[in-house]
């Protein structure tokens, strides 16, 4: 009988140092998102998300370009709420693309290059998390209550809480967008929830 080797291989090393990267970034984007005591969800909570669809905010599109607002849409809720449940929707969509990328790259049936190709996704997703914590907390230092950013390599969505977003404040926040990522100004779009 053969003993086992007990040596551990590159392979091994890299696809541990990636898991570890993977976690640490998923842990410090759970500490940073800030949604673990805002966050109460009860019965009375599910109960309306499945009875009826709600939508929150007053919103209103903010062109990139020229700072013009567009029409304005006026529904009935708060919009500490819609903050609430956009950061726990971007939180449970990011938990999952890991958890199926971890289960991807932990199968062991792959090539090199398919290896290669998912760690670098699961590099690209843990960056983007990263990315959208540090813009949502450099938007908040620049006086808005509250800011959601949603990123996904090609194009940037920035809702804001504000009572008339002017076209300085706009551009502020796409200054602070493109210090942080690469996109084309044609694809970062700016929302204003009152």
């Amino acid at each position: 009988m053969r003993k086992p080797n007990l040596i551990i291989g590159k392979k091994q090393i890299i696809l541990a140092g990636l898991s570890l990267v993977l976690g640490i970034a998923v842990y410090m984007n759970y500490v940073f998102a800030e949604v673990g005591e805002e966050i109460a969800v009860n019965a009375e909570v599910r109960q309306t998300a499945e009875s009826e669809k709600v939508n929150y905010g007053d919103a209103a599109f903010v062109n990139s370009e020229n700072g013009e607002e567009a029409q304005e849409v006026s529904v009935d809720a708060d919009p500490s709420d819609y903050f609430a449940q956009a950061r726990l929707s971007r939180m449970t969509s990011r938990d999952d693309a890991v958890q199926t990328l971890s289960a991807i790259l932990n199968g062991g049936d792959l090539t090199e290059e398919e290896n290669a190709a998912y760690t670098m996704e699961a590099v690209s997703l843990s960056q983007l998390s990263e990315s959208e914590s540090k813009i949502e907390s450099l938007i908040k230092a620049q006086g808005f209550e509250e800011c959601v950013v949603y990123l996904d390599g090609e194009t940037a969505s920035i809702v804001v809480r504000s009572e008339g977003l002017a076209a300085d404040q706009a551009a502020q926040i796409k200054d602070i967008l493109l210090t942080e990522v690469t996109i084309p100004s044609e694809n970062i779009r700016i929302f204003e929830v009152k």
